[in-house]
């Protein structure tokens, strides 16, 4: 299990915020963050300081989802980027009866699609993209 920790740029003038209190929750958003801070085409990146509302479809009500992170190239465009595992960007399927982790997943995937929604809902009225990282796009998994 990784534990939050703190992450130290490289290149602390490239971050949106303060350097000195960048928080990770996994191994790939350090990696990740790793990739923005010494990417020489990333020239601003930050992390979980972008806030963006959305309704939960649990309890309609109005949340605050803090998007893992924002980026910008050397081209001129800005990304809002969250890195997660490929099994949560899929609806579970269903295993023939409604089992706790099951039922887990559901609740899990109906958040995420409406923080992803409300994201992407975000980022296109800003001229934005938002995008989601896996395991693939990281390399630690090769497509079968």
């Amino acid at each position: 299990m990784f534990h939050k920790r703190k992450f130290s740029p490289v290149f602390p003038e490239k971050y949106v915020g303060d350097p000195t209190n960048i928080i990770m929750r996994s191994s790939w958003e350090t990696q990740f963050a790793n990739w923005c801070d010494r990417n020489p085409s990333i020239i601003k990146w930050s992390s979980e300081e972008t806030i963006v509302p959305y309704r939960c479809p649990t309890d309609n009500k109005i949340h605050r989802y803090f998007v893992d992170f924002k980026i910008t190239t050397v081209n001129g465009k800005t990304y809002l980027v969250e890195v997660k595992p490929k099994q949560q960007t899929i609806p579970p399927v269903y295993p023939g009866k409604r089992t706790q982790k099951y039922l887990t997943e559901s609740v899990t995937f109906m958040k995420n699609q409406a923080k992803w929604n409300a994201a992407t809902e975000f980022a296109k009225d800003r001229g934005w993209e938002f995008k989601i990282i896996t395991e693939y796009e990281l390399g630690l998994k090769t497509a079968k």
